[in-house]
């Protein structure tokens, strides 16, 4: 099968709707100010005068103090879906992104990178790599996806549903399989989240490109005990990455003008309050085939971050076309 067969026609929303299918958590509710009931008349006045000298003699003394911040005052941890009303968070230094595009029908065999080629963190990204562990661990038993799996599998992919990437993340034995999935798929730059937190897994653009090329392959089948992806798992991959939930359809495929195949990730983190914003996957532009991934970080909210993507792989796209 043709890397290119059955690949997502083109669908680009005019504008990114941030609703999502999951919600980690919910932004704490305003609390609304409430007004001290008001005193009258002069026993009011002089009760008041007593009241603020007390106070003030103690304050003098030391014996009180102001309260201290409360818990709900600190936002909890976002993971993988905008908050109904995100806190805003003050911009701390420039957002920043990363891309790199390999072009398919190109002599070149890496690559090229633009940006800052550090880790970022994956957010949901980390999903196309769980699912390629999780058909590694299959191919080396000898047998397909169980139906349990299957039913994670799907909706991980096509609706980024974090509980089903919580049960294969623990099933593929969290970032230490991931690691050894990773070995086999080429990958060196990937290092996987803490405990449960696979959405905090670190990657680079370069390695996000050898996961899509493991993915993307046309090379012969591979046998039960490869270390690569027989064709049958690529083309399921492939498969669900064509048929993302349309509320999820942004990110590379701004850069596509015939078809596209992706997965999208974004994470605010509860310190900063700052927004992670990422795409990766294949699109088809100019008559030429990509391989695309876009990491960013530092965006003051989720909008921006995709704009910031959508501009650096237009920009990418066009710059690897003209050559």
């Amino acid at each position: 099968m043709s890397m290119f067969a059955a690949l997502h026609p083109v669908s680009v929303p005019a504008e990114v709707r941030p609703t999502m299918p999951f919600r980690s958590d919910t932004a704490p509710t305003p609390q609304t100010a409430r007004t001290a009931p008001r005193l009258g008349g002069g026993r009011a006045s002089a009760l008041t005068g007593a009241l603020l000298a007390a106070v003030t003699a103690l304050f003098s003394a030391g014996t009180l103090q102001a309260a201290p911040a409360t818990a709900a005052e600190q936002p909890p941890a976002r993971s993988d879906a905008p908050p109904a009303a995100a806190p805003s968070a003050p911009p701390q230094g420039r957002p920043r992104v990363t891309t790199a595009v390999l072009d398919l029908d190109g002599t070149d065999r890496e690559p090229t990178v633009s940006g800052d080629e550090s880790p970022y963190d994956t957010a949901s990204i980390i999903k196309v790599d769980i699912l390629a562990a999780t058909l590694l661990k299959a191919q080396d038993a000898g047998r397909p996806l169980t139906p349990q799996e299957r039913q994670w599998a799907e909706p991980m992919i096509r609706r980024s549903d974090n509980d089903s990437a919580n049960a294969l993340w623990k099933r593929i034995g969290r970032a230490e399989g991931l690691a050894a999935a990773n070995r086999r798929l080429g990958l060196t730059s990937t290092t996987g989240g803490p405990g449960p937190k696979w959405g905090l897994t670190r990657t680079t653009a370069r390695d996000q490109i050898r996961l899509l090329h493991a993915v993307f392959d046309t090379g012969p089948a591979a046998g039960p005990a490869s270390p690569s992806l027989t064709e049958e798992s690529r083309a399921y991959v492939r498969d669900l990455m064509t048929r993302i939930a349309d509320d999820q359809a942004w990110g590379v495929s701004a850069a596509a003008d015939a078809s596209w195949a992706l997965k999208n990730g974004w994470l605010q983190r509860t310190a900063s309050g700052l927004w992670d914003v990422n795409s990766v996957g294949r699109i088809t532009a100019g008559g030429h085939h990509y391989l695309v991934a876009a990491l960013s970080d530092g965006s003051t909210s989720m909008s921006e971050g995709v704009a910031l993507v959508e501009g650096a792989v237009r920009a990418a796209v066009a710059s690897a076309s003209a050559r």
